[in-house]
């Protein structure tokens, strides 16, 4: 299997890391589907090929065990408790997309010196459109990060360069993301000495490239006028906002964004993410969710005082939570994980069907990815053999069609 053909069959999720172990072979850029894609620019030595293999979370991802004390759910993955909270500090908590969880967890870890650095994303410094990695030092540095990206970014492309550094750090990054990093870690024994904290959100997929570009186009607005594209924050969940280098702004909401019938985008997401056995971060040691409102049984997105879920998977994870909060940084409140349910019931059908999905992939004889110890067959008999075949006569069908392929890169 060669790098152009994880790429060419759908399974690359855009991560950056192939890019950090290699960088004079391989730069990310972006495909003409709008997602960030891996190039190889000089050649490739097979043992760098090999390596990349053994870690890419398109191709390989490992589902975890519930360490001692936590409890395995079905759907939810480990779990050591379940709170709902916010960040303490109030610029934090409105600037963020939600109540500001990870920014503030990420800002406690550097204030508290138990790492030397954080990385994450925020919007692009040349382009707003677009999303960069970013490696913070400072609590401003993780806040100017603090809004939800919904697009490509290639996250741990600086990965290597911190580890052969000797540094230690966080990382707040997508499921897939924390994936790569865990697979990292039993090919390189730096990783579980260094990368000290592994922090995620739920994700609903990765929109592309061109998502931003319509939004920006429907206001009327040329890609080189925009100043600001913010896609949530300032407010929860905040207005998708278009601010120009004149002082013009626009605001869509949330509803509008998302579940608008008349808008000329959709949430438009790559195949791989389609087939994702993990979206709701059950490698990391915490993930951090929206805590939406809840109304006659389901999630309303009214403008409110941001909240945010936290789901500590490990005991490091749950250590963490504990210690922000005696420190002032976040509040937590109880939560039940029948509230967790009602939530995020919308990621019940994409958990249960990723592995029958898979199984139609291979069915059809096309590259798949290898999923491992994510409840295969407890997650069948929850969703039901007649659900289950109607996943997997769907899958197939669009698979037939031709879903899952991708053009290559030259």
């Amino acid at each position: 299997m060669t790098l152009s053909e994880i790429v060419d069959n759908g399974l690359c999720i855009g991560c950056g890391l192939c890019e950090s172990l290699t960088p004079e072979s391989i730069q990310m850029v972006m495909a003409t589907n709008g997602q960030l894609r891996p190039k190889v620019v000089n050649s490739l030595a097979a043992n760098d090929l090999d390596r990349i293999k053994m870690f890419c979370p398109g191709i390989v991802a490992q589902g975890p065990k519930a360490e001692t004390g936590a409890t395995m759910h079905t759907v939810w993955g480990p779990i050591f408790s379940t709170h709902k909270g916010w960040a303490v500090d109030e610029n934090v908590r409105f600037t963020a997309a939600a109540g500001g969880a990870l920014t503030a967890l990420g800002i406690y870890l550097l204030g508290s010196k138990k790492v030397d650095c954080v990385v994450h994303v925020r919007a692009s410094t040349e382009n707003p459109l677009l999303t960069e990695a970013h490696v913070s030092r400072t609590k401003g540095e993780v806040l100017a990060g603090a809004q939800s990206r919904y697009g490509p970014a290639p996250v741990l492309r600086h990965i290597y360069k911190l580890l052969d550094a000797g540094e230690c750090f966080a990382v707040i990054a997508k499921p897939c993301d924390i994936t790569a990093i865990r697979n990292l870690a039993a090919v390189d024994a730096r990783v579980e000495k260094q990368i000290l904290y592994c922090l995620s959100i739920f994700c609903g997929g990765i929109p592309n490239y061109r998502t931003a570009q319509k939004i920006v186009a429907y206001h009327g607005v040329q890609e080189d006028e925009v100043g600001v594209f913010r896609f949530r924050g300032n407010g929860w969940p905040g207005p998708t906002r278009v601010e120009t280098h004149g002082g013009s702004r626009f605001d869509l909401s949330y509803d509008q964004t998302w579940y608008g019938e008349d808008y000329p985008w959709k949430y438009d997401i790559q195949f791989r993410c389609k087939i994702c056995p993990d979206a709701i971060g059950e490698q990391s040691d915490v993930a951090c969710p929206d805590g939406w409102k809840m109304r006659n049984g389901h999630p309303i997105h009214e403008e409110a005082p941001g909240e945010n879920l936290f789901v500590a998977r490990t005991r490091r994870g749950q250590t963490l939570i504990e210690e922000a909060q005696a420190d002032g940084a976040i509040v937590l409140e109880p939560m039940t994980i029948t509230e967790l349910d009602r939530m995020h019931r919308d990621h019940y059908p994409r958990k249960l069907g990723a592995n029958v999905r898979v199984m139609a992939l291979l069915s059809l004889g096309q590259l798949a990815p290898d999923y491992y110890n994510f409840r295969r067959w407890k997650s069948i008999l929850k969703s039901g053999f007649l659900s289950s075949l109607r996943t997997f006569l769907g899958a197939r069908k669009r698979i037939k069609n031709g879903a899952n392929k991708e053009t290559p890169i030259n």
